[in-house]
C-alpha cells in the first residue's frame, strides 16, 4: 500500500527522507551531528569514535 500527500491544490507531492543519504546504523558525532565517524581502539581494548569532521572523540 503506498501512501500519498496532497498539496493544498490537490496534487501530488514528493515524500522525501529527512536525511536521504543517512544509514539507519550510521553515527553520528554528538557535537557537530557529522556522520564522518571512525572507530577507534581505546586504552583498555574498549572502542572509542572520533569525529573526523571536528575532532571530537567519545566512547
Amino acid at each position: 500500500m503506498s501512501t500519498r500527500v496532497l498539496d493544498e491544490d490537490a496534487t501530488e507531492a514528493a515524500l522525501l527522507p529527512e536525511h536521504p543519504t543517512a544509514r539507519p546504523d550510521a553515527l553520528e558525532c554528538p557535537s557537530c551531528g557529522s556522520s564522518n565517524v571512525a572507530q577507534v581502539l581505546g586504552d583498555n581494548g574498549g572502542v572509542s569514535y572520533v569525529c573526523t569532521a571536528c575532532g571530537h572523540i567519545w566512547s
